[in-house]
């Protein structure tokens, strides 16, 4: 999962920003409205956490803008702001969530784990191809009930191919749903974490295949 981070306050921010990374999260980090604004619009997201007394305003605005050009993006805002009027404000403008300072990490992350279903309620909560299933709100994949344990990138590698399961996936698609824009990432990465995905997969008996299209990107579908 790729998520976009908007904190002032640096230490809550590290904190919250390494907690999310131990949940196998990308997490990109940003202090400003402006910074937000730009980075939703350029970067591909599955959720924002979103403070509401930034430096150059309310987050609250920013609700509005992301709605308009992503609808389906979850946003959970985090404040110290709890009065009632504060909550239903922040809903009523948008918000998917509202969680108030200080909270308990693993509130946190159920309510992630909450706002990342609601779209599947009309829709599928897995997916499988192959022998291989996966489970989109925590993106997880499994054979036969067993998860394969694999490292957080490979994990957002696979799921991303699985969700464009028999089409072509662009590498720029999958170094931006894979890479914050704050890690270097080399030529090779990519190809070196779909190296490893394959040789985990067959040992798994997960009966898909990822075919390189070269120069464009990869491919994920059933073995024949």
């Amino acid at each position: 999962m790729r998520i976009l981070l908007v904190e002032d306050e640096p230490e809550f921010a590290a904190a919250l920003r390494g907690a999310l990374e131990r949940e196998r999260c990308v997490v990109d980090h940003v202090n400003q409205l402006a910074l937000a604004r730009e980075a939703c619009l350029s970067n591909a997201y599955d959720l924002v956490l979103l403070d509401r007394s930034l430096p150059d305003g309310d987050g609250l605005s920013l609700v509005s803008a992301v709605r308009a050009a992503i609808p389906g993006l979850p946003i959970i805002v985090l404040t110290a702001r709890g009065e009632v009027a504060d909550r239903v404000g922040g809903l009523d403008d948008g918000a998917d969530d509202y969680l108030v300072k200080p909270f308990a990490l693993e509130e946190l992350f159920a309510r992630i784990r909450a706002v990342r279903r609601r779209p599947m309620e009309l829709g599928l909560e897995t997916i499988q191809v192959g022998a291989l299933v996966l489970d989109i709100a925590n993106d997880e994949v499994s054979v036969a009930g067993v998860r394969i344990n694999l490292a957080r990138r490979e994990q957002r590698v696979l799921a991303t191919l699985v969700k464009r399961r028999g089409r072509t996936v662009l590498r720029e698609s999958l170094e931006q749903g894979v890479y914050g824009f704050d890690d270097a990432v080399q030529s090779n990465t990519l190809d070196s974490h779909i190296s490893r995905l394959r040789r985990k997969l067959m040992a798994a008996g997960a009966g898909v295949e990822i075919h390189a299209i070269r120069g464009v990107g990869y491919l994920l579908k059933p073995q024949p």
